[in-house]
């Protein structure tokens, strides 16, 4: 196995693999020698390397760059010719898929993309704490073969997307994680408006947040929604939109709202739905 790119997610895989003893990791090529003298330290094997031409064949090539620089590494690669026929590259990007290293299956390699549900903020604790972490998998039948093995040898457990589902994978990652810490900043700024103290956001808002979610992943969000909207009390909808002096922050509400009520489903009867869009949907200066 080779790494093109010896960043956070790159060398935590490597090390991880290595330290598998099912697979032995052969170069590490970065732009800098001194990078991959120090990732190949971290790994505890593989040789630094800085050019294209100096890849020894390998069975797997893990190009763990950023998504800009994909494209531009699977050329470079393919151009190179040290890539044997059979052999799978693949990628680790959220969003991006496998037809991006198109270029590498005229030279007859299997094409796909392993994406970490993890975070590698920190390569030390990433590599200590990846266990049974979800992996998806996405490209041909034999590259997704292959990288089932390396997930499952690293400690991972992978799963299959559908043709085509990267972008919507990645947004529902995105929805869940970046999102959720919007919400909470939009909460933490409304409560302030409020008067709530600053030593208070954090227990007043985060216990109620966790109950939710903890509801939510339980019962599934139909079941777990309660508030003003669900119950069709359009009057307090609209006392919350007047509090609201960003007009960000109530663009954002009312477009949650409307997502809500169509969540709440039959929990709401259609004449409370109506009259909680239709303030829902006032414009944004004449909510208030």
């Amino acid at each position: 196995m080779s790494i093109i790119g010896a960043g956070r997610l790159g060398k935590t895989l490597a090390r991880l693999a290595q330290g598998s003893g099912r697979y032995r990791v052969l170069d590490v090529m970065t732009r800098r020698l001194e990078s991959a003298c120090a990732a190949c330290e971290f790994i505890g094997a593989g040789r630094p390397v800085c050019d294209w031409a100096q890849l020894a064949p390998a069975d797997l090539y893990l190009l763990a760059v950023p998504d800009a620089a994909i494209a531009d590494c699977a050329q470079a690669l393919a151009a190179a010719g040290v890539v044997p026929p059979g052999a799978v590259v693949f990628h680790a990007s959220g969003v991006s898929e496998s037809g991006m290293l198109q270029p590498l299956a005229a030279r007859g390699a299997h094409l796909g993309s392993l994406h970490p549900a993890f975070s590698f903020a920190d390569p030390e604790r990433a590599a200590e704490y990846f266990v049974d972490v979800l992996c998806a998998l996405e490209g041909d039948a034999p590259a997704c073969a292959a990288l089932r093995t390396l997930a499952q040898a690293v400690g991972g457990r992978p799963f299959q997307l559908a043709t085509g589902g990267k972008p919507a994978y990645h947004a529902a990652l995105s929805v869940a994680s970046n999102y959720l810490v919007t919400l909470t900043a939009m909460a933490q700024e409304l409560a302030r408006q409020g008067g709530v103290p600053v030593e208070l956001l954090t227990p007043l808002l985060g216990g109620l947040m966790r109950q939710t979610l903890e509801n939510a992943l339980v019962l599934g969000p139909q079941a777990a929604l309660t508030g003003p909207i669900v119950r069709g009390d359009a009057s307090t909808v609209a006392l919350h939109l007047q509090a609201m002096d960003d007009a960000g922050l109530r663009a954002a509400y009312q477009a949650l709202g409307r997502q809500t009520a169509a969540l709440a489903g039959e929990r709401l009867s259609e004449p409370a739905r109506r009259q909680v869009l239709s303030v829902l949907e006032l414009d944004e200066d004449s909510g208030r």
